[in-house]
């Protein structure tokens, strides 16, 4: 499992996740709300003009004589066997005999329209008010006031319609809408959660890496500081010793650079900004060098060439020689047996072979990616090696000997001679 900085950065991908979805979904379900509710004002803006067209054309045919209410000039009115129905209704008991229309477009127990009128004198002015009919339906009602001869309210005109269909269409509206946004929201919540990965990934694979490289580097300079500081410890006690110690000190020193020097080239090359610094460059003799200085650690190594010269950079090409030839010092060899590792140069071309246990083609193939190594360390020494030779135009292969060792060769595309 990754920790670390790295783990945070990526965990922190959820929280961006969160917010972005967050975010959209409370602007989604803003303008969703907004559309439905505009949506019922125009549905209930619908009924109510329906509605209100009717007490006007009732109220203007009622006639009092003294205290009574004479409703004759609706006889024979079409208004009074259309829907909406209607009902003429006083604001008391006694004043007059309510009147309802002809025709039954909706059954609502008259108390509750008398109700609504009631409110409508009393308020004196036009009453809205959403009903039950008796069987439960929604019903929209609407209740003009009316004065009588002498001037005071006494009734009103209510006017009354079913509204349970626009009910029902106002709730399919809200049910697909809530669906819609459940699927946008989803879909918001999975776009932000690529568009975080895609941010994140990276930075986070950079940290990843860097905290890996510094626990590799950790891991191959504990054996050669270990040594060193056993040595400096032998030389203190035993001055005397200080000969034979020295070179191996020389030599463990040299270990380390390799290994810090390594680790920078490969994080200038993963920055992009390593430079190649190409120059007319013999190389065998660049090999010998490298060949000569490199701690043998026990193993036997030979070096054969003949002249070459390759256009590179000599630092580079330099690294990954040496990188090589480590490789074959230290797994190069049989358990129990010294190893013993060849180097040739000819032809613009570097061959380090050893007479080890050798790479089967998948193993080959994992040795040359980033951070992979069959010992404990980095694993970036061959990942650097095929690096540094395409950097320079040329190919790395990875063979099997006969005899079972591994063999690996750098090819370079030679220079004018």
């Amino acid at each position: 499992m990754t920790t670390g900085a790295a783990a945070r950065l990526r965990g922190l991908r959820w929280l961006l996740t969160g917010v972005f979805t967050a975010l959209n979904a409370a602007g989604l379900l803003l303008v969703a709300w907004l559309m439905l509710d505009l949506a019922e004002q125009k549905g209930e803006q619908a009924v109510d003009a329906d509605l209100r067209r009717v007490p006007p054309l009732v109220a203007r045919q009622l006639e009092f004589t003294g205290d009574r209410l004479d409703t004759s000039g609706l006889f024979g009115d079409s208004i009074t066997v259309e829907c909406p129905q209607f009902a003429v209704l006083p604001a008391g008991r006694g004043q007059f005999e309510p009147y309802l229309s002809g025709v039954s477009c909706v059954d609502v127990d008259l108390a509750v329209l008398s109700g609504l009128a009631a409110d409508a004198v009393r308020e004196r002015q036009p009453q809205s008010a959403y009903v039950r009919a008796v069987d439960g339906t929604l019903v929209r009602a609407y209740a003009q006031p009316f004065t009588s001869a002498n001037g005071p309210y006494v009734g009103a005109v209510v006017a009354h319609a079913d509204a349970q269909r626009e009910k029902d269409e106002h709730d399919r509206r809200v049910l697909l809408v809530a669906l819609g946004c459940v699927i946008l929201i989803a879909a918001l919540g999975g776009t932000g959660h690529v568009l975080s990965g895609l941010a994140i990934k990276p930075a986070a694979t950079a940290l990843e890496q860097h905290e890996e490289m510094l626990n590799g580097i950790a891991h191959d300079l504990k054996r050669p500081v270990t040594g060193l500081r056993a040595l400096a410890d032998t030389a203190m006690r035993n001055p005397g010793s200080m000969g034979k110690v020295l070179p191996r000190i020389v030599r463990l020193s040299k270990r380390m650079g390799g290994i810090v020097g390594t680790q920078l080239m490969h994080a200038k090359f993963e920055a992009g900004v390593q430079q190649l610094d190409v120059q007319s460059v013999q190389l065998d003799q660049l090999v010998a060098a490298v060949v000569e200085d490199i701690p043998a650690e026990g193993a036997r190594i030979t070096f054969t060439s003949v002249p070459t010269r390759v256009d590179a950079d000599p630092d580079m090409i330099g690294r990954a020689v040496e990188n090589l030839i480590g490789n074959a010092v230290q797994h190069g060899h049989r358990p129990g047996t010294a190893a013993v590792v060849h180097v040739s140069v000819g032809g613009g071309r570097v061959v380090v072979a050893d007479e080890g246990p050798g790479l089967d083609p998948a193993t080959a193939e994992r040795a040359l990616r980033r951070f992979t190594s069959g010992g404990g360390s980095t694993g970036l020494g061959l990942h650097l090696v095929q690096r540094i030779t395409h950097a320079h135009g040329g190919t790395l292969g990875i063979y099997r000997s006969e005899t079972g060792g591994a063999i690996f060769e750098i090819v370079l595309p030679t220079g004018r001679s």
